[in-house]
């Protein structure tokens, strides 16, 4: 498989193997790359990271025979010790017996306690799954923390959420040709979808790791597959306790990732689960997280989740698939305007023959103002591992 980094996306189209070659050896933004561990049989996906206070990263990610389908699924971490440049042999990080688990997201809040959430997969089934975490504030050892707390999180929207669900459906855009003889049947089916207790309190997963606003506020992103939109969870007591914001609502808006603008309102990036053209999505809101506007598509193309961060410079980074058709390209994007453009782009991964798969990421800024990204990565020959790549945002933008 043939890498490439710092090329313009308008040259994919014309350049030959020996130019990708060249271009391979001047990834000078690329700090390091390493995979975690050996490509494996098993599936590994869906990983975390997160910078703790001694100078490790720990890594979390779901591995087993399969996803949901297979029972033997857990929750699997490494951690690369603060000047060491190996990551350590895989460990247990959760494992609900029985029962899948997948979505892990890893989280420090600010009193400095570790927070692992992630999924059980009841009935192998998305819209069934049980959203959990643990804690730990004894988590710089050698293998996985010690865990001191763990619970499930139950939320249970009321009738606002119904109200919400109408009104956004209402502000969305007719659909277009190809999707219009099934939109109006869609759309019915989610609203009433909305109206079911049940429907609307379980099946909420995660993925991208949450965000703290400046009056202490805990912002946890999670979308739900049976209702193919999102909501966050919102904590005013550093994650003691959780409740439900309205939904954010669009066709298909799913795994958001969060943003705040400096004026404090919260963007969110997601995934495009609707109709096509996939297409980045984007809502904002305007209350601390409480309600979002419609979800509408960006003209970032799309093809798995998403991941953003605000620098500490004031830059955007943002990390995905930019292609409608594979996961074989993985990009970064920089913005100096707060997202309303992206005026730097470089590819991380790209393989040509569109076999190989780079997805899933996620991404944090370490203290030293280099970018940490960690995402799923096959050459395509049915071999996965996870990859943790490091990389100067100042080398992009020059």
């Amino acid at each position: 498989m043939i890498k490439i980094f710092s090329i313009f996306s308008l040259l994919l189209l014309t350049i030959t193997p020996a130019c990708m070659s060249q271009i391979r050896n001047e990834k000078k933004a690329i700090i390091s790359e390493e995979i975690l561990f050996p490509l494996q049989k098993d599936h590994t996906h869906g990983s975390s990271i997160v910078f703790l206070p001694n100078g490790d990263l720990l890594a979390a990610w779901f591995q087993g025979s399969g996803e949901r389908t297979a029972d033997d699924v857990r929750i699997m971490g490494s951690r690369l010790k603060k000047g060491l440049k190996s990551w350590s042999a895989p460990f247990l990080m959760a494992d609900t017996k029985g029962i899948p688990d997948c979505n892990p997201v890893l989280f420090l809040n600010q009193n400095g306690k570790l927070f692992l959430f992630w999924v059980a997969v009841q009935a192998n089934k998305w819209e069934d799954a049980i959203l959990r975490f643990r804690t730990s504030t004894n988590y710089n050892g050698n293998e996985a923390p010690v865990w001191e707390w763990q619970d499930n999180i139950l939320l249970k929207p009321d009738d606002n959420f119904v109200k919400e669900v109408e009104k956004r459906f209402r502000e969305l855009p007719k659909t277009e040709a190809g999707w219009a003889a099934y939109a109006p049947n869609y759309d019915s089916m989610i609203k009433d979808a909305s109206k079911d207790l049940l429907k609307r309190s379980i099946g909420w997963m995660t993925r991208i790791h949450p965000i703290t606003l400046k009056s202490g506020r805990i912002l946890l992103p999670l979308y739900s597959d049976g209702l193919n939109f999102s909501l966050v969870a919102i904590s005013d007591d550093d994650g003691t306790t959780w409740r439900p914001s309205l939904p954010i609502v669009g066709r298909g808006p799913i795994q958001p990732a969060l943003a705040v603008r400096k004026n404090g309102d919260i963007v969110a990036f997601m995934r495009d689960s609707g109709d096509s053209p996939t297409r980045v999505q984007k809502s904002t809101s305007t209350d601390n997280g409480e309600s979002w506007s419609v979800s509408l598509k960006t003209e970032i193309p799309n093809e798995a989740s998403v991941e953003i961060c605000v620098l500490k410079e004031g830059l955007w980074a943002f990390v995905g698939n930019d292609s409608n058709d594979g996961r074989y390209r993985f990009s970064i994007y920089l913005s100096d305007d707060e997202g309303a453009s992206w005026k730097w782009k470089e590819l991380i991964e790209y393989d040509p023959n569109k076999k190989g798969s780079f997805s899933y990421p996620c991404l944090i800024q370490t203290p030293d103002g280099l970018l940490n990204i960690s995402y799923s990565y096959s050459e395509g020959d049915h071999l996965e591992a996870i990859k943790h790549v490091v990389i100067d945002p100042k080398k992009i933008i020059k």
